[in-house]
């Protein structure tokens, strides 16, 4: 199983999904939603206003990426 993840920056939506066909969508958080098949397993997730969401762990993550660019060979 391959994870996608997808940044509409128009929208400001991050999208992260599996392979599967939806049938059910479960908000967890005001906004957030779950993306589940028919067996009730998680193939996705949608989160809006992802840049306001995220931005505790953007600065960190993007430090990390930095490092690992300059480390590698």
């Amino acid at each position: 199983m391959s994870l996608k993840v997808k940044y509409e920056s128009q929208v400001d939506v991050l999208y992260l999904a599996t392979e599967g066909q939806e049938e059910k969508v479960v908000e967890i958080y005001p906004g957030v939603n779950l993306e589940m098949d028919a067996d009730g397993e998680l193939i996705g997730m949608e989160i809006p206003q992802a840049s306001k969401m995220l931005k505790e762990v953007i600065g960190p993550l993007m430090q990390k990426v930095a490092g690992e660019k300059l480390n590698s060979p």
